[in-house]
């Protein structure tokens, strides 16, 4: 075949492309296609690439000055078109399949509109050099856009200007997070959208966009809100696996119970799709279960200072601290009033962009350069109470865009001050006890600073007001031989009482504190605050747990749940504490099967073992329903009495629990422990009837 002959028949084809293209746009939808045109197709993506390639060549050469280009020029268009004209077709074919969405529609147009272009460029190969080149910048923006939504189609809308956007803070913070996009979306996203997406939507539902969540499907809404036995989607995810319109479909991978409470919630909760995981009401179940999945700590973008001028920095009458453990963000605290040098704090300089908190109180700051502090940008907390510090120092501060806790109490302020502080309009908390402002300046502060919440101080109207509840100061949870307690109260004159049982302490038969504690048994302490004129503080509580002797050796007889296994039955014995989260990764999780543990103690004859355990209510973290322990001796096993454990009425703050089992003087070589969850939440909870689960993190003997 000569060119001539096959350039008049790729001509041709041409005609044949367009012509077929247009059928199947005007009767795709009532065409039946065979098995094998559905296997072209879905060549689709394997083909566009090459008309892409060449029609882009053909493009570029328009701007090359060469005498040849011309003739490339005809030949690679030529080809180009006709490919495009088959990967137009097979799109087509494939589109016909159960696809839809505007991505769809988006990249099925613009291809139709790159094959248009580029016959029509081959046709008008002879026009003016400007009019082809215009028409070339077209087909290159139209080719770009077809794979803009092709792409979006396989990988996701943005995925083109995807690299561009900000990243995402891996840590997200209880104040930032969202129900919605942090906590139903995922479960979508993972369980869902792989049957509901651009690219497949199975039963005319789209779950991977907002419009189609809210839209629903072929079926009908997919909840409503506020009544999950009415809503769809919650029928169809508790539906039994072997029923066909179970979701997802037997063969996926299934929702995790967890999953399951948290959809069902949500809908009980409204179904908002703006709403914040911190607008949840504090004693509702859903916030319960959701709240620790998020950090309570603020993310900082900026760099972390140096640790050694950090350390540098740090002197006995100055403390630099972070204000969380591997927080950039760092607080700076000054302490013995005779030894501090107002030119102390331009040493501070070198971590200013890091210092979010600054206490000064009772510093003598009258003689005091503040304007420095100007340069503090990121200062969220100033506490110059009883300072010294006058109204013209107080107008460094207004430079403080990040301000937004201010304790200025026990300072006189004067017009100068009072003015300074009313251009502090992004002050959130302000605190003015003692600064000699009569009722008529504080009702116009309060005026002007109407979204700061001002406190002046106590006025005795009457009212009881109750106390703050005691610190409980420790070095360890878990302690070798005995550990030492403190005991303290901001108010000196506080009567502070305890109990080292675990019971509420009251104002009449509770010991009363008066020197530190000393410990040397695991002890659940509890402690209250009482004044004369004050109604009683709640209580503070710190479970401390004495270190047992390790087993020689231990066994599960079931492993714990895949998603709660820290580090197997050895981190019951490592000796470290967990944290009153169950999401750290510290906790053994027990649900469809008991904690069931074999010790080997030997010779040694501990005289009680013991269960260090999480409650939270609110996450389905119960005691154990049952607690049973046996005692062996050479193969010869007897019971022990162990007394029935209470179950909670009520949803409650996560906190430590601990089960304490006395062993009997008999011999005995080995020791089963066997910890049962709750097999049903009781009537009470929002998820009464569903299984509960045990959280262990020590098993000590002692």
């Amino acid at each position: 075949m000569n060119s001539t002959t096959l350039k008049n028949l790729l001509e041709n084809l041409l005609i044949f492309w367009c012509g077929l293209t247009a059928i199947l746009l005007v009767g795709g939808e009532n065409i039946q296609l065979p098995t094998w045109l559905q296997v072209v197709g879905r060549l689709h993506p394997l083909l566009l690439h090459f008309p892409i390639v060449l029609l882009l060549l053909a493009a570029a050469l328009l701007w090359i000055q060469d005498e040849d280009r011309i003739r490339y020029f005809s030949w690679l268009l030529l080809v180009g078109a006709n490919l495009a004209g088959v990967t137009v077709v097979a799109g087509l074919f494939l589109a016909t399949e159960d696809y839809g969405s505007d991505s769809l529609n988006w990249h099925k147009w613009t291809a139709i509109c790159s094959l248009g272009l580029a016959v029509g460029l081959y046709f008008l190969r002879n026009q003016t050099l400007p009019i082809l080149r215009s028409l070339s910048i077209s087909l290159g923006l139209i080719l770009v856009l077809a794979g803009h939504f092709g792409a979006e189609l396989t990988h996701g809308s943005d995925f083109l200007l995807a690299p561009l956007k900000d990243p995402i803070d891996e840590r997200l913070t209880l104040e930032k997070a969202e129900v919605f996009k942090d906590l139903v979306k995922p479960i979508l996203e993972v369980k869902c959208v792989a049957c509901h997406n651009a690219s497949k939507v199975k039963g005319e539902l789209r779950l991977d966009q907002l419009t189609g969540i809210q839209k629903g499907g072929k079926s009908g809404a997919l909840f409503v809100a506020g009544n999950p036995e009415l809503s769809l989607m919650i029928q169809r995810i508790h539906l039994p696996l072997e029923d066909e319109d179970h979701m997802p479909p037997k063969d996926k991978l299934q929702l995790t119970d967890e999953e399951l409470e948290i959809l069902r919630l949500w809908v009980i909760s409204g179904a908002r799709f703006d709403q914040k995981v911190a607008e949840l009401p504090k004693e509702e179940a859903f916030f319960q279960l959701v709240a620790n999945r998020f950090s309570t700590e603020k993310n900082y973008d900026f760099p972390a200072a140096d640790p050694d001028e950090i350390a540098s920095l740090t002197t006995f009458f100055r403390k630099v601290n972070p204000l969380y453990p591997d927080s950039p963000a760092l607080e700076v605290a000054y302490f013995g009033a005779s030894a501090f040098d107002p030119k102390s704090l331009t040493e501070l300089s070198s971590i200013q962009n890091q210092v979010v908190k600054l206490t000064l109180n009772r510093m003598p700051l009258q003689e005091a350069d503040l304007s420095l502090l100007a340069d503090f940008q990121n200062l969220e907390s100033l506490h110059l109470n009883f300072s010294d510090v006058s109204g013209q120092q107080l107008e460094y501060l207004v430079k403080l865009p990040k301000l937004q806790t201010l304790a200025l109490s026990g300072n006189p302020l004067d017009e100068i001050g009072i003015k300074a502080l009313e251009k502090m309009s992004q002050l959130k908390k302000l605190y003015l006890w003692q600064t000699g402002l009569d009722e008529g300046k504080k009702k116009n502060l309060k005026k002007t600073l109407s979204s700061t919440t001002i406190d002046f101080g106590y006025l005795d109207m009457g009212i009881i007001y109750p106390l703050n509840p005691p610190k409980i100061k420790i070095d360890k949870t878990i302690f070798e031989g005995q550990t030492e307690v403190v005991l303290s109260h901001p108010i000196s004159s506080t009567e502070i009482r305890y109990t080292l049982d675990g019971t509420l302490p009251d104002s009449i038969s509770s010991p009363v504190y008066k020197n530190p504690i000393h410990l040397t048994a695991s002890t659940s302490l509890r402690a209250r605050a009482f004044a004369s004129g004050w109604i009683g503080s709640s209580d503070s509580k710190e479970l401390l747990i004495k270190k047992g002797m390790t087993p020689s050796s231990y066994s599960l007889a079931s492993p714990p749940n895949p998603k709660y296994a820290a580090k197997g039955a050895n981190s019951l014995f490592d000796g470290v504490k967990a944290k009153a989260n169950h999401t750290t990764g510290d906790w053994l999780g027990f649900t469809d099967s008991p904690l069931d543990i074999t010790l080997s103690v030997g010779t040694t004859q501990p005289k009680k073992v013991e269960l260090s355990l999480l409650l939270h209510e609110g996450a389905y973290i119960f005691p154990p329903q049952s607690v049973e322990v046996w005692v062996g001796y050479k193969g010869k096993w007897s019971k022990v009495n162990v007394a029935p454990q209470p179950i909670p009425t009520q949803i409650q703050d996560p906190r430590f629990g601990l089960v304490a089992i006395p062993l009997p003087t008999t011999q005995f070589d080995q020791i089963r422990l066997k910890a049962s969850p709750i097999a049903k939440l009781p009537a009470w909870h929002p998820g009464s009837g569903a299984k509960g689960w045990v959280f262990v993190d020590e098993v000590l003997l002692h």
